[in-house]
């Protein structure tokens, strides 16, 4: 006689407990496998920020586009940063490095940040540039003794000049950037010896969005993953936590060495 039997609840449930177990393993490799891919791409496009900005030095007799500018106009104060202009009436134009970059919307965006932009209304967001050291940072127009408006590159604090680069292997010149709030466009070092201000330097830390990595462009060109985020030489447990966002964000050194060409 052929005898004929079912699958029994026992026997289900196991299955099922077997299917659950390898899609369990499974779904963390794909996961990992994409954000490698976006890594990759990232580390792509802070590559051709790093050519930009050096392309941009070779035509301005070697100074280094700014971080950001502002100049009084009809109407208000344009905002110039090094990504992006903001207009007075709220319009954005392209910013000093987009003539030396191809592709200007997809390269001034890490492909692995989602969420809006801090910085105004910033179309593309994600990464920060070397404010500290490198990038020229102004300050908002005044009217001198004489009725004259005072802005842009005249009440600049001025980055270093490529005289003054003697260790570009190894000084940061863009990277993945972000602070508890989302993204930060302007890179800080942890010493805050320029700023003088540590909510302000605190804010300005890097992503480590790439599975617990971020990327960074260094001044001569090449670029890398750093792995370990730091707190830095004046950490304290309320500036860790916010603005920083620690330990999703960190520094890429203790003090300015990262940070600091000379």
């Amino acid at each position: 006689m052929n005898h004929r039997r079912g699958v029994s609840l026992i026997e289900l449930l196991v299955v099922i407990g077997l299917v659950a177990l390898l899609l369990s393993l499974l779904v963390p490799g794909v996961g990992a496998a994409r954000e490698g891919a976006r890594a990759s791409e990232c580390a792509g496009r802070l590559k051709q920020l790093a050519v930009a900005a050096q392309t941009y030095a070779t035509t301005f007799r070697e100074v280094f586009p700014p971080a950001i500018l502002y100049q009084a106009m009809s109407g208000g104060v344009r905002t110039v940063a090094w990504d992006f202009a903001h207009s007075p009436d709220g319009s954005i134009r392209p910013g000093p490095l987009w003539s030396f970059t191809d592709n200007p919307d997809r390269v001034q965006q890490c492909p692995s940040f989602v969420g809006p932009s801090t910085f105004g209304q910033d179309p593309f967001t994600g990464f920060n540039y070397n404010t500290s050291f490198i990038g020229a940072e102004g300050s908002f127009p005044t009217v001198d003794g004489d009725g004259r408006i005072v802005d842009g590159w005249d009440r600049a604090r001025r980055g270093l000049s490529a005289a003054q680069h003697r260790r570009p292997s190894q000084t940061a010149l863009f990277g993945d950037g972000g602070w508890i709030g989302g993204a930060n466009k302007f890179m800080r070092s942890p010493s805050s010896t320029v700023e003088m201000n540590l909510s302000l330097t605190y804010a300005g830390g890097q992503a480590f969005r790439h599975c617990g990595c971020t990327n960074v462009a260094w001044l001569d060109g090449h670029v890398s993953g750093v792995s370990q985020p730091c707190r830095g030489m004046l950490a304290q447990s309320a500036l860790l936590a916010s603005p920083m966002g620690w330990p999703d964000q960190g520094f890429l050194s203790e003090d300015d060495t990262a940070y600091d060409p000379r």
